[in-house]
């Protein structure tokens, strides 16, 4: 298992904290580990996630809402981002 940076695992800590269903863009997380502009970094570090069940970044996207990469492929991270968006509907 791989061992992952103290910056990546504030990175992870603070995508744990988005809401199922609800997105926050990579600023919003850049900016929540107190390094605003470290925005390709957080999208770095997400690329590196081996626990894509506990670390939702399927949540993070773009700040202009656009979908942004997910390791698993843009697809798959639109599947993951409607499926949440329709039970949460439900409830």
């Amino acid at each position: 298992m791989k061992e992952y940076t103290p910056f990546e695992r504030q990175v992870f800590q603070a995508v744990k904290q988005i809401p199922f269903g609800k997105t926050r863009s990579y600023k919003w997380v850049a900016n929540k580990v107190g390094k605003p502009r470290a925005t390709r970094a957080v999208a770095s570090a997400l690329k590196k996630n081996q626990d894509l069940f506990i670390v939702p970044c399927h949540r993070v996207i773009k700040d202009d809402g656009s979908i942004g990469g997910y390791v698993l492929g843009k697809e798959i991270k639109q599947m993951l981002l409607n499926v949440e968006k329709q039970l949460t509907r439900r409830k």
